[in-house]
């Protein structure tokens, strides 16, 4: 069983009528019982970063969460469920995310350009040489990029997406980065690591290339 974290927030139906389309069953749910038994976990939504905190730990789902992600369970998180993989949010100062990985959320500050950053965009796939890993060993590095094309399988290069954020994530280990884009600021738009996946673009929104990345978290193993 797939299921997508219900906080009462949220383009959950979107997601949802993507996975159909799939030929893909996700079960919108909030139930403990249910997310306990999960083979997958999709957290998806446009929301403040503060009250998706406060949803998911009213619903006693914050801790859930971070304990199903850390048993190794796959994790999908699309835009506010990518950030809140983080340990903090300028948009909720005080408010600690999941911290599952170093780093924190950060507000654009882009000169001429309208924030929030709406609509369609380019992703960039950062090369081994670029991701800042001289003291990792060719193993770890073979399995990054082993990772991170499971991501963007079957997408190319330069391939646009589309966006709704005001902010964006700024992890603390580069290794985790699956992919860059340009807005006044090179952000970070993808992340995977292990058994988690995120995206601050909406692969719902995002057509063709969006289900393909969408179906690559679904079939994965």
């Amino acid at each position: 069983m797939i299921v997508i974290i219900d906080y009462g927030m949220g383009n959950l139906r979107s997601v949802q009528k993507a996975g159909a389309f799939l030929d893909q069953r996700l079960r919108v749910t909030d139930s403990i019982s249910v997310i306990k038994k999960a083979k997958k976990i999709i957290l998806p939504g446009v929301a403040h970063f503060g009250q998706t905190v406060k949803e998911l730990k009213k619903r006693k789902l914050f801790k859930l969460i971070k304990e199903r992600i850390n048993e190794g369970i796959p994790f999908f998180g699309i835009c506010i469920g990518m950030q809140l993989l983080m340990e903090e949010s300028q948009e909720a100062p005080g408010i600690k995310g999941l911290s599952i990985i170093k780093g924190k959320v950060k507000r654009f500050k882009t000169k001429g350009l309208i924030v929030p950053h709406m609509g369609w965009n380019q992703i960039k796939r950062p090369k081994t040489e670029d991701r800042r890993l001289k003291t990792e060993s060719k193993k770890q590095k073979a399995e990054n990029e082993k990772q991170n094309k499971g991501l963007f399988e079957g997408v190319e290069e330069g391939s646009y997406f589309y966006f709704a954020n005001s902010y964006y994530c700024a992890p603390k280990d580069k290794s985790v980065i699956a992919s860059t884009t340009d807005y006044g600021v090179e952000f970070v738009s993808s992340i995977r690591k292990d058994n988690i996946w995120g995206v601050q673009f909406h692969p719902e929104k995002s057509q063709e290339l969006g289900l393909k990345v969408l179906n690559n978290f679904l079939k994965s193993s």
